[in-house]
């Protein structure tokens, strides 16, 4: 989907306000972008994680930092149908979710953008400690190639999604949780 750029936009308030849990799936979101090194080249992943289930519902990854990469994963998030109406997405104040199309792309799902302060990594602490866990856990490596890149965060998404234990979670996977919550409502 292609979005135009837009002109300024309006400041936008911390909704978070650190407070990183949420009563439901689909109703709080953080998020990211990390660098990535190959012998080809940079690679970049954008991820969309829910505050409730800790779960990564959107990412994109691309051999750029445009705001078309942060809007791809929101759009992932969307289309798989685990964004709530008058859900917040929060994220740090980089330029690519500062922007208008990205503020655009949050307006089409019905999302409202949280940002929080300049130079605070603790405003974004969820976010930036699945990073830390990805790096560490996948190892910090420079790949072969892009492909072997994605390949590997890849299957490291789907492990840390469907097999990884959370104790912010009661010790479940974040696909778990999920589930248990949508088993609970319709018992």
């Amino acid at each position: 989907m292609t979005r135009p750029a837009a002109g300024p936009t309006a400041p936008v308030g911390d909704l978070i306000r650190r407070d990183f849990t949420a009563t439901a799936p689909g109703l709080r979101f953080v998020g990211d972008i990390t660098c990535l090194p190959t012998f080809e080249g940079w690679l970049y992943l954008a991820t969309v994680i829910d505050l409730h289930t800790r779960e990564v519902v959107g990412h994109a990854i691309a051999d750029h930092m445009r705001t078309t990469l942060v809007c791809d994963a929101i759009d992932l998030a969307a289309a798989r149908g685990l964004i709530g109406d008058d859900a917040v997405f929060h994220s740090d104040r980089g330029v690519q979710y500062t922007s208008g199309q990205f503020r655009t792309a949050l307006a089409e799902h019905r999302i409202r953008p949280s940002i929080g302060r300049v130079g605070s990594c603790y405003d974004n602490a969820v976010a930036e400690a699945f990073l830390a866990t990805l790096k560490t856990e996948i190892g910090t490596t420079i790949w072969p190639t892009r492909a072997a890149a994605r390949h590997d965060v890849f299957t490291w998404l789907r492990y840390y999604n469907h097999h990884r234990l959370h104790s912010t979670n009661g010790h479940h996977t974040p696909a778990e949780t999920r589930t248990n919550y949508s088993q609970a409502l319709t018992a």
